[in-house]
């Protein structure tokens, strides 16, 4: 999707902040997962134009970060920790029940590979917002706290990552 008329006017003062429109691909690829919810590719096109180089070059720096998604997400994005340390605290089990119990449009359930938390591993995020010392229940508890609007994640905004 493009970026609406307000987003495309703020796109265009992101850039102009810029000595290199370059240097703006990751503030404008905030800029419309924030307006779609994920990074479509009309979208990384437009922002390979508003800062003069390749669609390539904006795929591949979005794909670098994982806070950057690729296809639609649910409202809320569950990321679960595999790395060492919540591997052996039993991250893996937290990973396998959340993505049997989720598998509708409103949680997308993700594998990441660190999420920094090891003194409190396993660890996830809801929308960026860390969850840690998890059970495969507990961590299912605290999505359906977030489903029923009792936690609210300080990084969504409208319903979508931001």
């Amino acid at each position: 999707m493009m970026f609406t008329p307000e987003n495309l006017e703020r796109a265009r003062a992101i850039v102009a902040r810029y000595p290199r429109a370059k240097s703006a691909i990751l503030p404008l690829a905030h800029l419309a997962q924030d307006q779609d919810g994920w990074l479509s590719p009309e979208a990384m096109r437009e922002i390979a134009a508003l800062t003069r180089v390749e669609p390539a070059e904006v795929l591949g720096t979005c794909s670098f970060y994982t806070m950057f998604k690729r296809d639609p997400v649910g409202r809320l994005v569950v990321s679960v920790c595999t790395n060492v340390t919540c591997l052996v605290t039993g991250g893996p089990e937290v990973l396998e029940h959340l993505a049997r119990r989720y598998d509708d449009d409103d949680v997308y359930v993700e594998e990441v590979e660190c999420l920094a938390a090891c003194g409190g591993a396993p660890a996830m995020q809801v929308n960026y917002e860390f969850h840690e010392g998890l059970t495969p229940e507990m961590a299912e508890e605290i999505v359906e706290a977030y489903k029923r609007g009792e936690l609210i994640p300080r990084g969504v905004s409208g319903g979508r990552v931001s």
